[in-house]
């Protein structure tokens, strides 16, 4: 039994790719489960035009709902379903609703913890480069050409990833494709590692 076996009668809400969703709309959500598609939460930080991305997800994982200053964006095409704070107690009354709950929220917070230990990196091409790895170990697609990643990733959106300027990003992705780590493809990449070095790297 999976999270998203438990949760399947639950109310969904489907978000269009590039849309947002802003707090107001989730009002009363406890807890989101991604059923498909991709999407991350992304912080506003207060008097600037800075923005950071706390968190992405995709198929089975499981989010807290945008706090005030955040904002819930779909990748691709997306379909979440929505835990009222009622259904949340219901489900934790359940020991197997409630250790599927645990996983997920500890997979949440593992990822927060990597993205936090990237950001410590001091090397720009180096942040830039975990996280390409964190996206296509989580989210990518083997293909003949590496690990794709089949979603829109653009320079400002690594940037937001990353904590780094576009105008970095730009040079890291440059030096990156020269060392032969990665492919550009229009607005999607590919990893150039085999599925087994993901678990590894």
């Amino acid at each position: 039994m999976t999270l998203a076996d438990v949760v399947d009668s639950f109310p969904q809400l489907s978000v269009a790719a590039g849309a947002t969703v802003e707090p107001e709309a989730l009002a009363g959500v406890s807890l989101i489960v991604v059923h498909e598609g991709l999407v991350l939460v992304r912080t506003m930080v207060p008097g600037s035009t800075r923005r950071t991305i706390t968190c992405h997800a995709g198929p089975g994982a499981l989010v807290l709902p945008p706090a005030d200053d955040e904002v819930l964006a779909a990748l691709t095409d997306a379909t979440l379903v929505t835990i009222s704070t009622d259904a949340r107690d219901r489900l934790t009354e359940s020991p197997d609703a409630a250790r599927l709950l645990v996983d997920g929220l500890a997979e949440t917070l593992r990822q927060k913890h990597g993205a936090i230990a990237s950001m410590s990196r001091l090397h720009h091409v180096d942040r830039v480069r975990e996280k390409l790895i964190e996206l296509a170990r989580e989210h990518g697609r083997v293909g003949r050409d590496g690990i794709r990643l089949d979603f829109p990733l653009t320079h400002d959106l690594l940037g937001e990833m990353t904590g780094s300027a576009r105008e970095t990003v730009t040079r890291a992705l440059d030096e990156l494709q020269r060392e032969g780590f990665v492919v550009r493809r229009g607005r999607t990449y590919s990893v150039q590692l085999e599925p087994g070095q993901l678990a590894s790297s």
